[in-house]
């Protein structure tokens, strides 16, 4: 029987040594071993890499470019990606807001058509086309309404109290065919309309408006936040 010879045997021992030491580094390469951004994405074979491979809290925002992320994962209140919001007081006045919004018109203020008296007239500065209005009345039950000292909002009767009753409707202005605002500059698509009413449906007076709250949905992407 004819033995190996010694080179077929060193041969061979490098063959197994080097398989052994390949599989063993491959075993346990760890997040150390690895320098930052030498993963490309093409060394990712699709569908390879699973969310149990990401540590938990492991992927933040700074992980992505700009751009990478879609609109509306993240920012600040006012603005892009999120919606923005105002508290109009009884004076039609803002009381506050996240920004960006004005008063064209309220109620009966001087300059004020009659077809808008009960309402006000908002200015969001941006195109309304693409986004969603909700508003709801606040609450105030430390202002008496209506002289009767009675505060607890339990009153069976139509605007029997006035501080938690009432109704409120908004949308758009400048919506042909639908929608159209009386205030001198105020009928486009970046205003919008909001009508305060007793929960009867008559409008609001100096002694009885109401507070509320405006949201504005959606991507607000056409809003610049005004200069600091």
């Amino acid at each position: 029987m004819r033995l190996p010879s010694p080179s077929l045997l060193v041969s061979v021992a490098a063959l197994v040594i080097a398989t052994g030491g390949t599989s063993y580094a491959v075993a346990t390469i760890g997040s150390d071993d690895i320098r930052n951004g030498s993963i490309l994405p093409q060394d990712i074979k699709d569908g390879q890499l699973k969310t149990n491979d990401i540590a938990d809290g492991g992927l933040l925002a700074r992980d992505f470019a700009e751009g990478q992320l879609p609109q509306g994962a993240q920012g600040a209140p006012g603005e892009p990606g999120v919606g923005r919001w105002a508290l109009v007081n009884a004076a039609g006045q803002i009381e506050a807001s996240s920004g960006g919004f004005t008063v064209a018109s309220a109620y009966d203020q001087p300059g004020a058509p009659a077809g808008a008296v009960g309402n006000v007239y908002i200015n969001a500065n941006e195109d309304l086309s693409d986004n969603g209005i909700v508003v709801s009345i606040a609450l105030q039950n430390q202002v008496d309404q209506n002289a009767d000292t009675f505060k607890t909002g339990r009153v069976d009767a139509a605007d029997a109290n006035p501080e938690f009753s009432g109704e409120i409707t908004a949308t758009m202005c400048g919506i042909t065919g639908v929608v159209g605002c009386a205030p001198t500059g105020t009928n486009t698509t970046s205003h919008f309309v909001v009508s305060p009413r007793l929960s009867d449906g008559r409008f609001t007076v100096a002694d009885n408006r109401k507070r509320f709250y405006v949201v504005i949905t959606g991507d607000s992407s056409d809003y610049v936040a005004p200069a600091a």
